[in-house]
């Protein structure tokens, strides 16, 4: 693969993170690449190069640019931490809803910007804390965001009045949603309450509850459920696949 750092201007501020692609010339699709609360790392970048073996041209942005470049946590942790929540609480604060819209659609004109990324069709994909702006991306960016994912996404249903799932009449991509089990940030009543909004949207989704718990698709996450990160994984590669491409 190539990994080339790059810097991409947005409203609030300069991003960095890596565009991941085939060695190969030629152009490929695009897929938006969004990390988990603990940002770009091995694990993130290992898992974004292994897509862009599959034929992608993939951009993972440090979606926590504003607290500062990775490592996001440069100390040792284990969750329920004070030290890691203040951090964790600190690196969140800054991502509003109207921060996430603004950033999503800086990452997607880039993307789309790149000699290496072929057609108008985006993908995007979250992990944890970043789900719902994979569903942002789709929302504020229906006409380039064919596909969107979200794996152990939190949050995609509150009772906020700018609750992830009262995008859904803006979006026109596919959609996929893995949900944990036991999983605080998204628990099984919001996981209903998701899937009944999805039936009323009427568009193209699927959504389903893994024997797995939050994280398990991250490597280096304690939760990783290596069978089910493979089907997570297979999952992503055909919604992408299955997409039409536009030129």
């Amino acid at each position: 693969m190539i990994e080339k750092a790059v810097e991409v201007r947005t409203p609030d501020g300069a991003a960095d993170g890596f565009l991941i692609q085939p060695e190969e010339e030629g152009r490929w699709p695009g897929v938006l690449y969004l990390t988990d609360i603990f940002g770009i790392r091995d694990a993130s970048r290992g898992m974004a190069s292994r897509l862009a073996g599959e034929g992608y041209a993939v951009f993972l942005p440090n979606i926590f640019y504003r607290s500062g470049r990775p490592p996001i946590f440069n100390f040792p942790f284990k969750l329920g931490d004070e030290r890691f929540m203040k951090r964790m609480n600190e690196i969140r604060a800054p991502l509003t809803p109207d921060a996430m819209d603004r950033d999503v659609s800086a990452y997607v004109d880039f993307l789309v910007e790149q000699p290496s990324v072929s057609g108008k069709a985006l993908g995007a994909v979250g992990f944890c804390f970043s789900g719902q702006m994979a569903l942002r991306a789709a929302a504020v960016r229906p006409g380039q965001i064919a596909a969107a994912a979200s794996f152990h996404g939190g949050g995609l249903y509150t009772d906020a009045p700018a609750s992830p799932h009262t995008l859904l009449p803006r979006v026109k991509a596919r959609l996929y949603f893995g949900h944990g089990i036991e999983d605080r940030s998204m628990p099984q009543e919001a996981i209903e309450k998701l899937d009944g909004a999805l039936a009323a949207w009427a568009g193209q989704y699927e959504s389903e509850t893994y024997p797995a718990h939050h994280g398990w698709t991250v490597p280096d996450n304690p939760a990783y459920n290596e069978p089910q990160a493979e089907r997570a994984y297979k999952k992503l590669t055909d919604l992408l696949t299955s997409t039409p491409k536009r030129n």
